[in-house]
């Protein structure tokens, strides 16, 4: 890290049940389907326990919430046994939950009905691990998320820490180029200055279904609080070159976390949805008129996001972004585009 790097870390900030209760709102479009294509779970973290009985209260919280998507954490990692093979862990554990949601006994969302994992795609084992996860995933197992997101200038507090150039590895493109043989999907969660290098092996790897997790990862934080215009413009121009990219989408979510410089956590107050649309829609809307509805699908990043906002008021956020959009590009927003992608 060089002398003018950021030593602050960026951590999640902890969910206070008692300040979100201050903003309650109606919700906007209830009966509107919705696939939640990327949250977590986890009950080790300084951020707050999130399990299922925390995420089915949000699922239940007054929109129509029909399944989800389990997005990898580093949770639950064996913690014995070959290293590449402790992931599957993550795998076994959130499979276990999907068949209890499965049950009807959190509510009628389908908890975790996918599955994303981690896999070192450079790894020499790769075939044999993904097979693995497949088994642990009682049919949920949909593809990997191998974390990019780096930059010189923060504290890496990612789940699972990269190298600086991962994106521009070969050993890493030979896994990803795999994935899309195996008819796995992959998530890339990477910060706006790597958006280059994603367009290189989107590119390189064009039968894989890659997704931009957190609408790019526009950083709005350190050195780069003071850059927003700068950033949307360079973020804005490589979105664009990835637009091209018939095998690319884009999760529409991910910016209540400190990385992007939004600082909600700050504020005496919670966020409205209509605050959050305003500041959010610039980045949304590009993506949407980039890429499609049928290339974007709504996040919640629960429980991450939930250090800013709660579920309820996080969904009409969106709603009052795509508010001008026609039944059928709802529909992709909200529930056809992940739907198709995670093959639910």
């Amino acid at each position: 890290m060089s002398a003018a790097a950021d030593k602050r870390a960026y951590p999640h900030p902890h969910v206070r049940p008692d300040w979100l209760a201050q903003v309650q709102e109606d919700i906007i479009e209830p009966a509107l389907p919705i696939i939640d294509p990327h949250h977590h779970l986890w009950h080790d973290r300084p951020s707050g326990r999130y399990l299922i009985e925390e995420l089915a209260a949000d699922l239940g919280s007054g929109h129509n919430v029909v399944a989800t998507v389990f997005m990898q954490c580093a949770w639950k990692h064996r913690t014995e046994g070959p290293e590449d093979f402790r992931p599957v862990g993550e795998t076994e554990v959130v499979n276990a939950v999907a068949v209890l949601s499965a049950s009807g006994a959190y509510g009628p969302a389908r908890a975790c009905a996918g599955i994303v994992g981690f896999a070192d795609l450079r790894g020499n084992q790769l075939d044999a691990v993904l097979e693995a996860h497949r088994a642990a995933g009682g049919g949920r197992f949909r593809g990997i998320r191998h974390i990019s997101a780096w930059d010189d200038a923060i504290v890496p507090g990612t789940s699972v820490v990269p190298p600086p150039d991962l994106l521009r590895d070969p050993a890493f493109l030979r896994g990803l180029r795999r994935l899309g043989e195996l008819g796995l999907t992959y998530d890339s969660w990477q910060y706006h200055p790597q958006l280059k290098d994603v367009l290189a092996v989107a590119r390189a790897a064009p039968e894989t279904k890659i997704v931009i997790d957190h609408v790019g990862g526009p950083l709005g934080c350190g050195p780069y609080r003071a850059q927003r215009d700068t950033v949307f413009n360079d973020w804005s121009a490589d979105m664009k070159n990835l637009a091209t990219c018939p095998n690319v989408h884009v999760k529409l979510g991910g910016l209540a976390m400190p990385v992007n410089g939004f600082d909600y956590h700050e504020d005496a107050r919670p966020p409205s949805s209509a605050r959050m649309a305003e500041d959010w829609k610039p980045w949304m809307q590009t993506c949407i008129e980039l890429f499609g509805p049928q290339r974007c699908m709504f996040e919640s990043n629960f429980p991450v996001d939930k250090g800013m906002c709660s579920y309820p008021v996080l969904w009409n956020a969106f709603k009052r972004i795509a508010a001008g959009a026609s039944a059928q590009e709802k529909a992709a927003l909200f529930h056809d585009t992940a739907a198709r992608f995670y093959s639910l």
